[in-house]
């Protein structure tokens, strides 16, 4: 993996990067909350047992109406709606303009320029572009062509974000409306003939840009290349969540913040939704849907950071936020290395010892998921004890 491997000592109390060619060396950055490290790593233990498809197979296992529940909440909505697993890459996005915020506040107190911070984020940003586009490179034996993963995704929503870093908050709040916006206006007023459906699968203006990039328009491609200019705004909230956290107001104050800009970007998201102006889906990142999701994880954000940082429950977290420190290698594991081969080997394998002790396959199938989820956390787990962090 083209990355960084950090490696924490315990005589310093600053982390030690390893291949950092320029080395500022001024005041110490500020502590990280531990609500962030916890909600990133929610996110991506969530994303960990989702990927080996543990819900679907334990519907299958045990069918009633709350294994169907589940399997439903842990795929995404097939065109207008959403679940709750529409509901994980959003908030990764949100939560990684917050790690953003830190990160470039630590920046600034290590010395760093605008220019040396914007170089990071531009190497950061061509490396989650190179191996967003690896990871799905090659589909059912053929090279496929795609720009509309996480990473890819994450890509330039980092770059948009970190444009309006520095700015006033009434800067950055225009920034990500102009980012629901654009598309809005993209989608409602070019007409192409046969994407000139705002809101129809295929047919929309992203389905024309994306067959214009030789992206496939099938139901393995229904993301939209475009789409992070939507998305760009849940990474401009992030970095306005993460400035908010760490300037000098009270915790009172910055709960009610987050809370109320949440609960208003639900609100007018639904509103968009269920009038008809524009539906919320997923799959092309509309306004409605952006809103939405924002909404929520900034929410979740908030109840994390009273919860965790203000009320001090810290007990009892390792379990995540372990996995929050590795968070993009073992997401490039999971989709690289358990989607492509680990997920389909353990089934056989597990499902058919099992099958020798009268173990129902389908049963068999569901208990590989769970192993294949240990196997990924002990993973991360193993980089952590011996202080091993992977960076773009």
């Amino acid at each position: 993996m083209k990355g960084i491997a950090t490696k924490h000592n315990k005589s310093s109390e600053v982390n030690k990067i390893y291949k950092v060619t320029e080395k500022p060396t001024v005041q110490q950055p500020a502590e990280r909350l531990l609500s962030l490290d916890f909600l990133r790593g929610l996110i991506m233990v969530t994303l960990m047992i989702g990927e080996t498809g543990f819900f679907l197979k334990l519907y299958t296992a045990s069918p009633n109406s709350f294994t169907q529940m589940l399997s439903v909440q842990f795929e995404h909505s097939e065109w207008h709606g959403l679940t709750f697993w529409d509901v994980i890459l959003p908030a990764f996005m949100t939560m990684a303009g917050t790690a953003m915020a830190f990160s470039y506040k630590k920046q600034q107190e290590l010395g760093y320029s605008r220019k040396q911070s914007f170089l990071k984020v531009l190497k950061r940003s061509f490396w989650l572009l190179f191996w967003g586009i690896l990871i799905y490179s090659v589909r059912d034996g053929h090279l496929n062509w795609q720009l509309s993963n996480v990473l890819t995704q994450l890509a330039f929503t980092t770059l948009i974000a970190f444009s309006v870093i520095k700015q006033p908050v009434w800067l950055q709040l225009t920034a990500s409306v102009l980012c629901l916006l654009i598309p809005e206006f993209l989608f409602r007023f070019i007409h192409i003939p046969g994407f000139d459906q705002p809101f129809v699968e295929f047919h929309n203006f992203g389905s024309f840009i994306n067959k214009s990039l030789g992206i496939k328009i099938d139901l393995d491609h229904k993301t939209n290349f475009i789409n992070f200019i939507t998305s760009g705004a849940h990474t401009i909230w992030g970095v306005m969540a993460g400035q908010l956290l760490f300037f000098n107001k009270s915790a009172k104050q910055k709960v009610t913040y987050l809370v109320s800009f949440g609960v208003l970007a639900i609100v007018g998201g639904l509103t968009l939704d269920l009038t008809g102006i524009t539906p919320m889906l997923k799959w092309i990142s509309t306004s409605s849907f952006v809103l939405v999701t924002g909404g929520i994880t900034l929410i979740s954000l908030a109840l994390c950071y009273e919860w965790i940082d203000v009320r001090k429950h810290k007990n009892n977290l390792k379990f995540f936020t372990i996995v929050g420190m590795n968070s993009i290698f073992i997401y490039l594991f999971f989709i690289f290395i358990g989607d492509k081969w680990l997920n389909g080997y353990m089934e056989i394998l597990v499902s058919q010892l099992l099958n020798l002790a009268a173990v129902p396959l389908a049963a068999g199938a569901a208990i590989s998921c769970i192993i294949v989820f240990m196997m990924e956390w002990y993973l991360c787990y193993y980089l952590y004890k011996k202080k091993i962090f992977f960076k773009i």
